[in-house]
């Protein structure tokens, strides 16, 4: 999940378009005050932020992300109209990863991002390819390949065939995905994860078949 926060209506519906499109899932924000309500119950993997905003800029939201210890490894993009060479340095000395100046092409902000997330993945000790039958998944080069055809999943889909993937035959409960991939607990009520493997095997095709219902309990990779 990717947030951001941008008050100009055109651009924040330009962005939520483009990340959309792209494979991401993303949420966008306006306000400062509704991406802090937000990121009390789910943490995003990247998050874009503009500096010149209402209630607070993004200098203040972004040095009180890098201090607490919750948020403080999110990758974070900058996102602003201002170009001085003065706000650059200030922004990365407060812990920005990059930064991105309007007037900005949208192509860009997605080359950004991918670049971006490929330098702060966690690190994986194993990145051999992992074959099981017809489904292929390369963790080094995030190649996902179904019945002979490469297959795009957004960032959370992809993370979701992964661990399965390395761990064949383990059932996960869905609170257990949930704080795996999303990091928050299951309340009963969610059905974030039974939307997210529909919308996984639907795109793998026949290999969709693969990842079994455990009913009443959740997920696993059949043998």
């Amino acid at each position: 999940m990717i947030y951001f926060i941008e008050d100009d209506k055109s651009i924040n519906e330009a962005v939520f378009y483009t990340l959309k499109s792209s494979g991401y899932d993303v949420k966008g924000f306006i306000k400062p005050s509704d991406f802090w309500n937000e990121i009390k119950s789910s943490m995003p993997e990247l998050i874009i932020l503009d500096i010149m905003l209402p209630e607070e800029d993004g200098l203040q939201i972004l040095r009180k992300l890098r201090a607490d210890s919750k948020t403080q490894n999110i990758p974070i993009i900058m996102l602003t109209a201002k170009d001085s060479e003065y706000d650059k340095v200030v922004g990365l000395d407060s812990g920005a990863d990059d930064y991105i100046t309007k007037p900005f092409s949208m192509l860009e902000l997605v080359s950004r991002i991918r670049a971006l997330l490929r330098r702060t993945l966690p690190k994986d000790d194993n990145l051999q390819e992992i074959r099981i039958r017809n489904l292929i998944v390369n963790p080094e080069k995030h190649l996902i390949i179904a019945d002979g055809k490469n297959v795009t999943l957004t960032y959370k889909e992809y993370q979701l065939l992964l661990l399965f993937m390395q761990n064949r035959g383990v059932v996960f409960s869905r609170d257990t995905l949930l704080n795996k991939i999303w990091g928050y607990q299951f309340d009963g009520e969610n059905r974030t994860v039974d939307v997210h493997i529909r919308t996984l095997r639907t795109k793998l095709g026949t290999c969709g078949n693969y990842i079994e219902t455990v009913r009443g309990f959740g997920y696993r990779l059949g043998e």
